[in-house]
């Protein structure tokens, strides 16, 4: 008898965070913009800042349905009570509809200003629970070719946002894949998350895009089912750091995942040996694209009621 159970946990996935129907989702599919906050929550008030984040989450999710889709998640293995908010926006144009909430929004206020912390705790709002300095936000868009610093001569299909100016057309991520939609995974379907985020040497910054751009579909190919991997750029950060949303199915899924890296499929293989740096710029594969030691790995888990630091209830 082996030591390992039988048993199949399945762990609620973002999606089940909201009341909303699932067309009415904006997700890293179907986004046109992605704001990725995070925020050190204090060990004392972890349960109340959890509380805080998924309400929130849910008011903007159903006051703001077709502008933004808001899901909270939890570090797998990083930093305890450090909390990423994935903000899933229709578009620039949109965002400029979420800043009218701190002034014009009363329900928005009254989460915002509501007294969460009982007096004998010191009493306070949402602000007492993290750490001062420690709110972060990180602005992604979707790769598409013919953007800067790809070639303009392979350029993806586009999808016009109905709430922009009429010239002016989103790529959404989901486009990046010829996987069929119905197939895909999302931030909001995946058991696990990755962000993998990669800094391009400068001088390699189109080969690299058009090597992260091949991999994501080789691996999506060779995935279907238990991955579908997104390619994101920073709109305000740096201009040459690329971001990848590797989606998994579950935990589990992670060996999926090594056995194609170990390049047991021949797209993958050809993918990693090719010669993608031309000879004039010295040659060489996809190692010599990024600066050293600039490649990480972050797991993300959506956070569920029953979690750590929360009640069953939530």
């Amino acid at each position: 008898m082996t030591a390992t159970s039988s048993r199949q946990f399945v762990l609620p996935v973002a999606q089940a965070q909201t009341s909303l129907a699932r067309d009415a989702i904006l997700h890293s599919g179907n986004a046109g913009v992605i704001v990725e906050r995070t925020g050190q929550l204090r060990a004392e008030f972890r349960s109340e800042g959890r509380q805080f984040a998924r309400e929130l989450s849910e008011y903007i999710n159903t006051r703001y349905a077709g502008i933004v889709s808001v899901f909270v998640y939890e570090e797998t293995f990083g930093v305890k009570d450090r909390l990423h908010w994935l903000m899933h926006i229709s578009s620039l144009h949109a965002y400029e509809t979420l800043v009218q909430m701190g002034s014009q929004d009363a329900g928005w206020r009254d989460i915002i200003m509501r007294q969460r912390i009982p007096d004998e705790r010191g009493g306070g709002s949402w602000d007492r629970m993290f750490v001062d300095g420690g709110l972060q936000e990180t602005v992604l868009i979707p790769s598409a070719f013919g953007m800067y610093g790809t070639s303009s001569s392979t350029p993806d299909s586009v999808t016009t946002t109905p709430d922009g100016p009429a010239t002016f057309a989103v790529p959404v991520a989901r486009q990046q894949t010829d996987v069929p939609v119905d197939e895909q995974l999302d931030s909001t379907t995946c058991g696990i998350l990755m962000h993998r985020v990669g800094e391009l040497r400068y001088e390699f910054r189109a080969e690299g895009r058009a090597f992260a751009r091949a991999l994501c579909e080789s691996w999506n190919r060779a995935l279907a089912g238990h991955a579908t991997i997104y390619l994101y750029e920073e709109a305000f950060g740096r201009s040459d750091r690329i971001h990848h949303f590797i989606h998994l199915k579950s935990i589990s899924s992670y060996y999926t995942l090594m056995g194609v890296r170990a390049m047991s499929d021949p797209a993958t293989r050809e993918v990693f040996t090719r010669q993608w740096i031309p000879d004039e710029k010295g040659g060489g594969g996809w190692e010599r694209m990024f600066v050293q030691s600039s490649l990480t790995d972050l797991a993300l888990t959506p956070q569920h009621w029953g979690m750590y630091a929360t009640t069953s209830e939530g």
